[in-house]
């Protein structure tokens, strides 16, 4: 069995005060038993998020893909552990729209958290435009091929489904289309680590809020969610781990 993950990203969001949300949030996780949560913050806030709740698994958002060296502005894997990290998030559709990145930087920068003993929640997905043209499963299907690293396992390795088109616009796809791409996400790690794919938890991501987060996470190859915004109170974030716990 694949434990349920809820799973929270701050974004360019967040300061010392808003950290009093993990308050209830961590809260939450203790009594939620049989799941993990877990929430990436910025970089500023990973030291005294991890200070704060030390029972809450915090991460960072990002990761440089080189341990050390001439990188000005960059945060390296090594870096984020030692401010109290576990775990980091790699191939955000934002970083990959935003800043260019490509499934290649995804599987450098997992491979970089791997080396430096962090967990990994790597992020794949499609535009509207590639899902408007019928290749929703092809894009997923490549970026799995060029981000999983080798020897990916369950014990530290997520693999998150996120729709670019669903992502803070409070769109979803259907059920359907979410379980297609699950259901393809899963077979293709299979073709790439063997059985070791079953041990992986694949997320969803893309505009989870409490109202929808049962159904959603209901559903067959769905371990879990990835949350941005609704991660960013425990108002909102709640409910979406009681409705995870609620499935054990």
């Amino acid at each position: 069995m694949r434990r349920k993950l809820v799973a929270g990203n701050w974004k360019m969001n967040g300061s010392l005060a808003a950290l009093a949300e993990l308050d209830a949030i961590a809260a939450a996780a203790a009594a939620a038993s049989g799941i993990d949560v877990a929430v990436a913050v910025p970089f500023t806030l990973i030291h005294p998020a991890a200070a704060r709740v030390p029972g809450l698994a915090i991460g960072a958002e990002d990761v440089h893909e080189a341990d050390s060296g001439a990188h000005t502005g960059c945060v390296s894997a090594a870096m984020v552990r030692e401010a109290g990290a576990v775990f980091t998030i790699a191939g955000h559709s934002e970083r990959r729209a935003d800043q260019g990145e490509t499934s290649h930087d995804a599987w450098a920068k997992a491979a970089a958290a791997r080396r430096n003993g962090l967990s990994v929640i790597l992020c794949c997905g499609e535009t509207e435009a590639e899902r408007d043209a019928g290749r929703a499963e092809r894009v997923v299907q490549a970026q799995i091929e060029k981000s999983v690293p080798d020897h990916a396992d369950g014990s530290w390795f997520t693999l998150a489904y996120e729709p670019r088109w669903a992502i803070g616009t409070g769109r979803t796809p259907t059920p359907d289309e979410i379980a297609a791409i699950h259901a393809i996400a899963r077979a293709k790690l299979r073709h790439m680590i063997g059985d070791a794919a079953d041990t992986v938890r694949i997320l969803y991501g893309g505009s989870v809020v409490g109202d929808n987060a049962g159904a959603i996470l209901s559903m067959e190859d769905v371990d879990g969610a990835l949350v941005g915004g609704a991660s960013l109170t425990a108002a909102k974030f709640v409910p979406i781990i009681e409705a995870a716990a609620a499935l054990g």
